[in-house]
């Protein structure tokens, strides 16, 4: 018998489930401690968790197999059912990394005994746990003292203070101006440098004198170093590492590239588990690599992946390394054959990503030959450097692409020309000496990439969780996207001088994570890492209690409240903009009168409004500034109504000689009579 659990159909208590009065939030009823964390069936799947309890209960059913996500949250949702079903029979947990009939088929010829995971289990409940202590808490606490709601949590909080000490770093920036000078050798171009390596010149007038001094005059090679430089290719993908480059490269957001992947592994089943922090692969594994290539051996990557298969591979620590695996290995294809043409657009963009760099981990590394040359002309000191490709190596897989954002950024100012055959010793008189100007720029505002990467480097959430942190602090207000940009809102600059100290850094919540991970692995007590969050949410409460700081609501409009003349607050919702009143003795809410279309903006990717103008309607996405024109008059139907259309139609018309054409020109004359 197979049954499911739509996610979770049972999580812990309300506090109302404790004392009714708590359904009211007060000031004065916080903090919220049980000593026992009590379990709830969730309201909206309860029907199904009647269902799941009737199996358990039957007297004819002696064995139970957890099938759920192989990873924390999977073993919490289950154990948490099995809890409130009161089971005490023995179980099995079936534990895969791919959802392909065969990985399934030699998964439940391999069950493990469901005691094996009471660890990691325990650090799941504690997660849970701790979380709904501080976040309640916290949240309660702040919303209560500040009227307003304000939410804080463990992980969402520091996230935010990250966002908002980028934020400070920018406002505190100030830009100088800088010279760069340029020196035109005749068969090559250097760049001056000063005693430090430093090519920026912050005085003007040192620069002109700079630039009159080397003019005409001639100098020599004192240093070349020629040396070959080998680049590895990168190591497999883990979830936040390819969220990483879907952001930079696709402009997908976090919790966009988290669902498109959830459907190429449950629904197509073409790649392995997606939540995994790991990005190697086990021994185990290596005799099942040539099935995935030749798997993916098709379309645009058969040229790629088929010489592969005519040969032995090469399985290096890179590639395959037990010790830097845990629960799961990194995202790569499974050995499912693909149809490319029955995936959307978003899933084979994706799909491209994580292909591309499972067959670039088999290839040889690119080899280059990099030349430094260092001239002194007039006792000052010139440089230049040039690179010679070799060997393409693995990024002959990626088009023989060499340089990331990253690499392109740093080396702006000096560049990495083609150099002419050199030797030590070699004279050169100077053609043309230029000054190029510059201003130092403040550090950039955090894309998504960039801020899942210091997430992973401080420790805050897990793989399947940091996506969804950071649309919960867009969905509350607190951060909005600009473009590709994460910017703080006017909520989120007061919330993070409003929530606790020591709740704004990174470093309590990733000592929280790590210690998670020893309660996994054995190495910590539940019970000790429950009474300190205990502790930690009574300061926190009190802290915020006795706080005498004020919240300033940031998004007051200049309209008034018709009922009671307070002014109305600016709100954005999936509709639009809606006026509310802050008193809450009224509760009147209108709408702004802003309508959202259904078309998205071809840079964030949000809803754009809709508006009319002289011309007719057009949309319009304020963040990026895009307009486009809607053709009122025009016989456009959207793809939902053709597709019902075309159906309609092609039930009606059977013959041979109904094609497409023909069907959508009938549509086309039925909608617009």
């Amino acid at each position: 018998m197979v049954t499911w659990a739509l996610g979770h159909l049972v999580g812990l208590a309300e506090p109302e489930d404790y004392d009714s009065k708590l359904g009211t939030w007060a000031l004065e009823d916080l903090p919220i401690l049980p000593g026992q964390m009590k379990l709830k069936v969730l309201r909206e799947s309860n029907h199904q968790f009647k269902a799941v309890q009737q199996l358990m209960q039957r007297q004819d059913v002696g064995q139970l197999i957890v099938a759920t996500d192989a990873a924390r949250e999977g073993e919490l949702l289950a154990r948490w059912i099995i809890d409130k079903a009161k089971w005490k029979k023995p179980f099995q947990r079936l534990w895969i990394s791919s959802q392909t009939d065969k990985a399934i088929k030699e998964g439940f010829a391999s069950l493990k005994p469901g005691s094996q995971f009471e660890r990691l289990y325990q650090s799941a409940r504690c997660r849970a746990e701790a979380d709904w202590m501080i976040g309640l808490n916290v949240t309660r606490a702040l919303t209560c003292k500040f009227g307003t709601p304000l939410s804080a949590g463990r992980v969402q909080t520091p996230t935010l203070g990250m966002i908002m000490q980028r934020e400070n770093d920018i406002i505190a920036f100030r830009s100088e101006e800088y010279s760069v000078l340029r020196i035109d050798l005749g068969t090559f171009e250097a760049i001056w440098r000063d005693a430090n390596g430093g090519s920026r010149i912050f005085n003007t007038a040192k620069a002109k004198e700079l630039q009159e001094k080397l003019n005409g005059r001639t100098g020599s090679i004192v240093k070349l170093r020629k040396s070959e430089k080998t680049i590895p290719h990168p190591l497999a993908y883990d979830l936040t590492e390819l969220q990483r480059d879907a952001n930079r490269l696709l402009g997908f957001s976090a919790k966009q590239t988290s669902n498109v992947l959830q459907k190429l592994y449950e629904q197509h089943k073409l790649v392995t588990y997606p939540r995994t922090d790991s990005r190697y692969l086990t021994s185990d594994m290596a005799d099942t690599l040539k099935e995935r290539l030749s798997s993916i051996a098709i379309g645009p990557y058969a040229p790629l992946a088929r010489p592969l298969l005519r040969a032995k591979l090469t399985l290096g620590k890179r590639i395959i390394d037990d010790s830097k695996v845990t629960d799961h290995h990194a995202i790569i294809p499974t050995e499912q054959v693909v149809l490319l043409n029955a995936l959307s657009t978003e899933e084979r963009k994706l799909y491209d990503l994580i292909v591309k760099r499972f067959i670039s981990l088999f290839y040889p590394p690119a080899r280059l030959d990099q030349v430094d040359v260092t001239i002194n002309i007039a006792a000052e000191t010139l440089f230049t450097k040039g690179t010679t490709i070799k060997d393409n190596g693995w990024r002959v897989v990626y088009g023989g692409q060499t340089l990331d954002d990253d690499e392109a950024e740093d080396g702006a100012e000096e560049g990495s020309a083609v150099l002419p055959e050199l030797r030590e010793g070699e004279s050169f008189t100077v053609k043309q000496c230029r000054i190029q100007g510059g201003r130092t720029l403040p550090p950039k505002r955090y894309t998504e990439a960039a801020l899942l990467t210091q997430m992973e480097k401080h420790g805050l959430g897990t793989p399947a969780t940091r996506a969804d942190i950071i649309e919960k602090l867009v969905s509350s207000d607190t951060i909005e996207r600009q473009g590709n940009l994460l910017h703080p809102t006017g909520k989120g600059k007061q919330l993070i001088k409003l929530a606790p100290e020591n709740l704004r850094t990174p470093e309590l919540t990733a000592r929280w994570e790590a210690e998670l991970e020893r309660i996994a692995y054995g190495q910590g007590k539940p019970e000790l890492f429950l009474n300190g969050i205990r502790e930690m949410a009574q300061g926190f409460v009190s802290g915020v209690k006795n706080s005498e700081a004020a919240y300033v609501p940031h998004n007051i409009s200049t309209r008034h409240c018709p009922d009671c003349n307070t002014r109305l607050l600016e709100k954005k919702t999936k509709r639009g903009l809606v006026l509310t009143c802050p008193s809450e003795d009224c509760g009147y809410r209108r709408s702004d009168g802003v309508q959202l279309s259904n078309r998205r903006c071809a840079q964030c990717k949000k809803k754009m409004e809709m508006k009319e103008g002289k011309a007719g309607l057009y949309v319009q996405c304020k963040p990026c500034g895009i307009t486009e024109m809607v053709n009122k008059d025009s016989k456009h139907i959207n793809k939902r109504e053709q597709q019902k259309l075309v159906q309609e139609y092609s039930n009606k018309q059977e013959s041979a000689g109904s094609n497409l054409g023909e069907l959508l020109k009938a549509a086309m004359e039925k909608k617009n009579k």
